[in-house]
């Protein structure tokens, strides 16, 4: 049986509650970068996304999980984005918001849930996630699960000014 429940977190759909979560994520300038968010976003707007993320993985092509520990602390998110049923593949990020909680195996465990999930639940035949090269903690994460880096795109991103690398990585289920 495929459970979206691990020893320290579980993995849970979206509430209405946690709408200051999600609003406080998409309004931190300092991970824009890594979601390629250019504007902040209205309480309002997230209200109608969280009011619509009960909608299938298949009709919306996402599904955002929120990362809870067993105290019932909201502690990240965890998405499947360009969910493609037909070649059998979506792509996978995940944020642990607070730096306090970030180090401690929350993020591999949630990882380990997901791809199970979307290996088992969801049948996909490979995972996908696209990585800065500067970003060294999640390259060790991604790695660490059986991501294999399969190129380099160079000058990619737009940051500050700069243009930076990012890696696409893959994980094919075998």
């Amino acid at each position: 049986m495929i459970t979206l429940k691990g020893d320290h977190i579980y993995l849970r759909a979206l509430e209405p509650e946690d709408l200051d979560f999600v609003h406080s994520i998409e309004n931190d300038e300092s991970i824009w970068e890594i979601s390629n968010t250019q504007t902040p976003y209205s309480k309002f707007l997230i209200k109608q996304y969280l009011e619509h993320a009960h909608k299938d993985i298949y009709e919306v092509k996402q599904l955002r999980l929120v990362i809870s520990n067993y105290e019932c602390e909201t502690l990240g998110l965890i998405d499947l984005f360009d969910f493609d049923f037909k070649n059998k593949r979506a792509g996978v990020g995940i944020l642990v918001k607070d730096e306090i909680n970030r180090g401690k195996g929350f993020g591999e465990e949630a990882l380990q849930l997901l791809i199970n999930y979307s290996f088992f639940h969801l049948q996909l035949n490979q995972l996908y996630c696209n990585i800065f090269e500067d970003n060294n903690a999640s390259l060790k994460l991604f790695k660490s699960k059986g991501f294999k880096s399969i190129g380099l795109k160079k000058d990619w991103n737009l940051v500050n000014g700069s243009y930076k690398n990012e890696y696409l990585f893959q994980l094919i289920n075998n």
